[in-house]
């Protein structure tokens, strides 16, 4: 470890200091703590890391740029789509879909490595609880949607197997992750096929340009977002992981959708056929002002946008048909090829521009007293994973259904949106729809039967509670057998035990 008086010297070169003002205050292992966390700091990084953010903060505060007149919607051909793809080029790709998944050539890659803060827990989201009959968290539900997954491949194809799944967490998540799963045995997943990383993490920084001490012993610090991916990529060894087990395309998603679809194979079979190097899944957007990013082309290159970077007036474009101009909403779920990823890890990373963030960041004052704002005072740097889109050589869309693969969780239950009860509601109406669907009936627990509802009311619950198991079905297939003509009470759940 160097000494104190080198680190000292490499503040300095960064016009940091600071970050030692309290030094003659800490312990011996409070210093060693302190020492061992600055040393990964090298100057010119964080001397530029802080005038960058300063820099954003500046521009962030001032008019923000409108992007309309340079914005165009993507080329039909670009796009495929659940609701207008004929059924027999669904399920072509489909079947292009699992013939690379039974030959060991796809993994999925899960972005959790941010804190559940608007979620008000201080624990992962994946380890997060919403309520279901069953009281799985997202974590298991991802895990038996990756067997099942290997299963259904495997029969089809008369073959043993393996989706590896890929983790990124930070700082705050890796332990705990590694723990969860160590307590849940990996949810039945071999553990050598569940590879955790860490991503990088970066210095908050205040508007004067310091970056800023949480204690007096640590300095406050942050994920470098999920475009951190490409970067962590390299710096752990993930690609040359990856190509070891033979994988060539990869599925990205992000921990909080509790409808996700890993390694959805008419996904992973669309993307393949047309070429494609980098694809997006996308939704319609709920209405022209919805705050979500779309996908579009900037000056003839694909990018998102967000929703504070057009007008109004943008945002309620429509075409000669009656749809919105602008309706592709990211979800941030992703195809890549292992080429590409090696490409952006090794070479274009740089290229990457980063997002500001202006967050309520604690700190401790010129006093050494440990301070809470009450409104934002500090800047944290983002990368975003969908910004490599522009450099794509054949970047392709895929439009789903909302209600069947999107429904995020970032809000504790006060908020009106997104919250656990919006997640938990949304996976119980796509299991009823199922089971109506393989020929169920439900009835009370007083034996009166339920009435079906086949559209879902805004913010209720269905009719009938039915959880069925990942490992039963990976998206509706295969019920009829346990379901047909059967009257079922609410609420039902049907898990691998009672098969």
């Amino acid at each position: 470890m160097q000494c104190e008086a080198e680190v000292r010297r490499r503040l300095q070169e960064a016009g940091q200091e600071q970050l030692l003002r309290f030094w003659a205050e800490l312990s011996a292992g409070q210093r060693e703590s302190l020492l061992e966390e600055l040393q990964l700091l090298e100057p010119g990084e964080l001397r530029e890391h802080c005038r960058r953010a300063q820099e954003a903060y500046r521009e962030e505060s001032s008019a923000p740029q409108r992007l309309d007149h340079r914005m165009s919607p993507g080329h039909p051909d670009y796009m495929g789509s659940v609701r207008r793809s004929p059924p027999e080029q669904l399920q072509t790709w489909e079947e292009e879909g699992f013939r690379q998944i039974s030959q060991d050539r796809v993994a999925v890659l899960l972005l959790a490595g941010g804190q559940g803060t608007r979620l008000g827990v201080t624990y992962p989201k994946g380890m997060y609880n919403v309520g279901l009959p069953s009281g799985k968290t997202l974590y298991q539900i991802q895990a038996e949607r990756i067997r099942r997954l290997q299963h259904l491949a495997g029969e089809k194809y008369s073959t043993r197997c393996t989706v590896p799944w890929y983790i990124m967490t930070s700082e705050f998540t890796l332990n705990p992750t590694q723990k969860f799963f160590e307590a849940h045995d990996f949810f039945g997943i071999d553990r050598a096929d569940v590879v955790m990383f860490e991503q990088r993490m970066l210095p908050a920084v205040g508007f004067d340009g310091k970056a800023i001490l949480e204690r007096k012993d640590k300095v406050a610090m942050a994920p470098d977002g999920n475009g951190g991916l490409y970067r962590a990529l390299a710096d752990n060894r993930i690609l040359e992981d990856m190509e070891a087990r033979g994988i060539a395309y990869i599925h990205v998603y992000c921990v909080d959708n509790i409808l996700v679809k890993m390694a959805d194979p008419t996904f992973v079979g669309f993307c393949v056929s047309k070429g494609a190097d980098c694809g997006a899944k996308v939704v319609e957007k709920s209405y022209p002002s919805e705050p979500v990013g779309v996908v579009c082309q900037v000056d003839g290159v694909y990018q998102v946008v967000e929703y504070s970077e057009i007008s109004p007036e943008t945002a309620e474009r429509h075409n000669p048909d009656g749809s919105l101009t602008y309706n592709a909403g990211n979800i941030c779920n992703h195809f890549f090829t292992l080429d590409f990823l090696k490409i952006m890890a090794r070479t274009l990373e740089p290229r990457l521009g980063y997002h500001v963030a202006i967050k309520k960041v604690p700190y401790v004052d010129a006093e050494g007293n440990l301070v809470k704002p009450v409104r934002p005072n500090g800047i944290k740097m983002e990368k975003f994973v969908f910004d490599v889109f522009q450099f794509a050589q054949n970047f392709v869309a895929f439009e789903v259904v909302r209600e069947e693969e999107f429904s995020p969780l970032k809000n504790a239950d006060t908020a009106d949106k997104d919250t656990p009860s919006t997640s938990r509601r949304a996976l119980l109406w796509q299991h009823y729809r199922w089971a109506l669907r393989a020929g169920a009936r439900f009835t009370d627990a007083s034996g009166c039967a339920i009435a079906e509802v086949s559209s879902v009311p805004e913010a209720e619950d269905p009719p009938a509670v039915c959880e069925i198991s990942p490992l039963i079905s990976y998206f509706g297939e295969g019920l009829d057998v346990h379901l047909n003509n059967r009257d079922l009470t609410s609420p039902f759940i049907l898990d691998i035990q009672g098969v």
